[in-house]
Parts: C-alpha cells; sequence; structure tokens
C-alpha cells in the first residue's frame, strides 16, 4: 500500500516567500488583473519589501505562469482565456481521474482516515459558504487538500507533479467563479458523491463523479460574462 502525506499550509519564512503567497492571493482573487502591468517601483511599497525581494516572488509566479516577464517592459499578470482554461481543464481531467484510479487501488487504511478527515474539513467550510464569502479562502484550501487526499496514494510521482500544476493554473478560474455563481450548483453533493465512491473503492464511479465534478466548473465558466477575461480598470 503506498500512503503520501498531504503537506500542510505552513507560515512563510522569508520575505520572499511572504511576497509571493501576497502577490499570488491577489491575482488569484482578481485584486490584480489578468493583463494588468506589474511595476515594481509601485507594488514593493504596496507589500512592504525591497525591489530585489520582490522581483524574486514575481520571479517564482512566472515560474507558476501566473505572470509574464516581457523582456524590457517588465511583469504583467498572465491572462485568462476560456480557451486556456479548457484546455486546463479537459489535461486535468485526463490526469486527476487516472491518478485516482491508482490511488484507489493502492490506498490503504491511512489513506481513507485521511480522506474522511479532509472530507470533513471541506464540509464544514462549504456549510458556512453560502452565508459568508469570506470563507472562500479557507474553502478553496480545503478543497485543495481533500482533491489531494483523494490521490495521494496513486504511486506516480509525475502524474501527481502535473496534475498539481493543472489544479493549480485552474485556481484563478475556479475561485472567481465561486464568487459570482453563474449557474446553479450544489459543490457539496458533488465533493460528497466524489467522497463515497472513493470510499467504497468503486474507481470507475469515482472517476466518473470527479470528471463530472471538473468540468461542471467550466461549465460555469462558460457563463460567466465577457469582462471576466479582460483587465478591468
Amino acid at each position: 500500500m503506498n500512503d503520501r502525506t498531504i503537506p500542510s499550509p505552513t507560515e512563510p519564512t522569508t520575505l520572499v516567500e511572504a511576497a509571493y503567497q501576497r502577490l499570488r492571493d491577489d491575482i488569484v482573487e482578481g485584486i490584480l488583473a489578468p493583463g494588468e502591468k506589474l511595476r515594481v517601483e509601485h507594488l514593493k511599497d504596496r507589500y512592504g519589501v525591497g525591489a530585489g525581494t520582490l522581483r524574486e516572488a514575481l520571479l517564482r509566479l512566472v515560474s507558476d505562469a501566473l505572470v509574464l516577464v516581457q523582456g524590457q517592459r517588465g511583469f504583467r499578470v498572465a491572462p485568462m482565456s476560456l480557451t486556456d482554461f479548457e484546455d486546463i481543464t479537459r489535461t486535468r481531467v485526463l490526469l486527476e481521474t487516472e491518478a485516482l484510479r491508482q490511488s484507489i487501488q493502492a490506498g490503504g487504511e491511512e489513506w481513507e482516515a485521511k480522506l474522511v478527515s479532509a472530507f470533513h474539513l471541506l464540509s464544514r467550510a462549504e456549510d458556512r459558504l453560502d452565508q459568508d464569502h469570506a470563507v472562500v479562502a479557507e474553502w478553496e484550501l480545503r478543497n485543495r487538500l481533500f482533491h489531494e487526499s483523494l490521490i495521494q496514494a496513486c504511486p506516480s510521482r509525475w502524474l501527481l507533479h502535473f496534475q498539481a500544476i493543472l489544479y493549480r493554473q485552474s485556481e484563478r478560474y475556479r475561485r472567481l467563479s465561486v464568487f459570482r455563481r453563474p449557474i446553479p450548483r450544489d459543490v457539496h453533493a458533488e465533493h460528497q458523491a466524489l467522497f463515497e465512491a472513493a470510499l467504497r473503492r468503486d474507481a470507475d464511479a469515482a472517476a466518473a463523479v470527479l470528471r463530472e465534478h471538473i468540468l461542471r466548473t467550466l461549465e460555469a465558466v462558460r457563463h460567466m460574462p465577457r469582462d471576466f477575461f479582460t483587465l478591468r480598470p
């Protein structure tokens, strides 16, 4: 049996890490809009760090594909597009459903226990999501940990590596669609169906539920207004 440990969120230990996390949160939440120019001289005061620290943080975001570097013209927030999200989503479906199948086959009692715990914490956040949008950041973290717990027993480190990249690339689209809610959706029911299928070791059913769950977010994004993907003033 192969049970992997779910990483726990940690406090930033360096100024670069702190600046990176704050910048990333602002990009994901849309505070720094798609296509927006990121001027180091302005942002260093906003985030309370030096220019060198800020550039290091921005270069980390370039490696995450959330920021573009344009030679002498500096940095910009990476644009968003429906075409891009469709590509991210369909590739994620291929990788994550396969990782889930392998995880269900390999996972032992420790995998089950962590899955139960992750689903419980996610459910608690979802209970409060309708009443308080401030819970969205907490929900996003617990949503990620739940999805990681589902596939953590997958023995392929490369499958997990590329799935993690795609999951994080989808975060901007998912977070904003949660705020706007363009289509009726019971996300908790989707998660519960996924949890129950995985726990009873029904790999076919779990993979089918996961596929529909991921594609449902794509459907929500397709119903977003046109300015969702453009630079906002």
